[in-house]
C-alpha cells in the first residue's frame, strides 16, 4: 500500500509542476556554457527542458553543448542575443520561459522556486532574479560587480524598473503577446526595453531575491572599467530617448548617479583648490565626500556584510574614487551619440546584441 501511495504522490507532484523552458543564448562561450548546462541540468525540479541557441559561434561551443542532454538550435549567421532568445522561446514547449545567459549558473532549487511563485502570482506577472552576491570566480573585481548588481537589482523588489535577462521569467503566453526581445536595437540593454514594453502592456514586474544565478565574470580591472563604459554609454542613449535619464533604475540607480556627480564635483573642487589655495575648498571636498558616503551607506554595508571589513574598504574606495570615471566617460559618449542620431532613425540599429567576442555586458 505504501508503494502505491508513494507512486501516487510522485505523479501528483509531477502534475503540479508546470513545464519550464530554460532558454540560453550562446556566442563563443565554450569556456562557460558547459558549466551553465551542468548547473541547469542538476536542478531538483523534474518538469523542464533546456534550449540552447548558438549564435553562429566560431569557437568549439557547439561541441561542448552537444555533450549535454539539451536541445541545440544553431543559427546560420550571427544574429545577436535577442534573435537567439526569441528563436529559443518560439521553439519552447513550457508554460513558463526562464531566460538566462551562457555564463550564468542556476542554483539547484531555482526552478522549484519559480514553479511555486507562478502558482501564486497573476499570469501577467514577469519575475526577475539576480546574481548571487559571490560569483563563480571570486576575484575582487568579479565579486564587486556581482555584489553591486545584486544590491541594486533587489533594492526595489515590488516595483523594479526592469528585469535583467540573466534571470527573466514569464509565461509563454505573455512572451508571445509581447513580440519578444527587440532584434533591431542597441547592442545591449534589450532586456530593459522589453521590460518597459511589458509594463506598458499591463504586466507587473517583480523581483524575487531567492531566484539567483551564479555569474562567471572573469573580470580584471580593465574588463570592469570597459564594461562600465560600454554599459553606461548605451544606457544613456536609451534613457535620453525615453526621457528618464535621472530615474532610479536598477543598476543605473540614483545612488550611482549621485556617486558620479559627487566625484565630478570633487574633481572641480580639487582643481579650484590648486588654483585658488583657499581654505574653504578642503571643507567642501570633505563635506561632499561624506554626503556621497551617506547616500551609498547601504551599499557599503552590503559589501561589509558579505565579505568583511577589508573587502568593504577596498570595494567602497573603488566604487567612490575609480568607478565614476568610466561611468562618466560612458555617459558623455552616450550623450554625444544620442545627439548625433537625433536627426536619424532613432535607436534601432542592426547590430548583434553582444559585446566583443560575444562578451555580454553586465550591470
Amino acid at each position: 500500500m505504501r508503494k502505491w501511495h508513494n507512486i501516487h504522490s510522485f505523479y501528483i507532484l509531477r502534475i503540479m509542476e508546470k513545464r519550464i523552458s530554460i532558454v540560453i543564448p550562446n556566442f563563443n562561450k565554450a569556456e562557460t556554457v558547459g558549466k551553465c548546462l551542468e548547473a541547469a541540468l542538476n536542478s531538483d525540479y523534474g518538469n523542464f527542458e533546456v534550449i540552447v541557441v548558438d549564435d553562429h559561434s566560431s569557437d568549439n561551443s557547439v561541441d561542448v553543448i552537444s555533450r549535454f542532454p539539451c536541445r541545440l538550435i544553431q543559427l546560420q549567421k550571427r544574429s545577436g542575443t535577442s534573435k537567439a532568445r526569441n528563436t529559443g522561446a518560439k521553439s519552447s514547449t513550457g508554460e513558463i520561459i526562464f531566460f538566462t545567459d551562457s555564463d550564468c549558473l542556476l542554483q539547484r532549487d531555482t526552478l522549484s522556486i519559480v514553479n511555486t511563485l507562478f502558482s501564486e502570482l497573476d499570469p501577467q506577472t514577469v519575475v526577475g532574479g539576480t546574481y548571487t552576491q559571490i560569483p563563480y570566480d571570486k576575484t575582487f573585481y568579479s565579486t564587486f560587480q556581482s555584489m553591486f548588481a545584486h544590491y541594486f537589482e533587489t533594492k526595489n523588489t515590488e516595483n523594479p524598473d526592469y528585469i535583467a535577462a540573466h534571470a527573466m521569467i514569464m509565461t509563454s503566453d505573455v512572451f508571445a503577446k509581447s513580440g519578444g526581445f527587440p532584434e533591431t536595437f542597441l547592442p545591449i540593454i534589450e532586456d530593459v526595453e522589453l521590460s518597459h514594453r511589458l509594463r506598458a502592456s499591463g504586466c507587473r514586474l517583480v523581483m524575487c531575491p531567492r531566484i539567483q544565478v551564479e555569474h562567471i565574470f572573469n573580470f580584471s580591472l580593465i574588463r570592469s572599467l570597459r564594461n562600465a563604459v560600454r554599459k553606461t554609454e548605451y544606457w544613456t542613449m536609451y534613457s535620453l530617448k525615453n526621457r528618464d535619464l535621472f530615474a532610479d533604475s536598477g543598476c543605473a540607480s540614483k545612488e550611482l548617479k549621485i556617486n558620479v556627480a559627487s566625484f565630478s564635483l570633487n574633481v572641480l573642487l580639487i582643481m579650484g583648490w590648486i588654483v585658488a589655495r583657499q581654505p574653504l575648498f578642503p571643507f567642501l571636498i570633505a563635506s561632499n565626500f561624506l554626503f556621497n558616503a551617506g547616500v551609498n551607506r547601504r551599499l557599503f554595508r552590503a559589501f561589509y556584510d558579505a565579505r568583511g571589513g577589508l573587502f568593504a574598504c577596498l570595494a567602497s574606495v573603488y566604487y567612490a574614487l575609480v568607478y565614476p570615471l568610466p561611468v562618466g566617460i560612458g555617459t558623455l559618449k552616450g550623450i554625444i551619440k544620442h545627439l548625433a542620431r537625433q536627426s536619424g532613425a532613432g535607436l534601432s540599429v542592426h547590430v548583434p546584441s553582444t559585446g566583443p567576442e560575444g562578451e555580454r555586458d553586465t550591470c
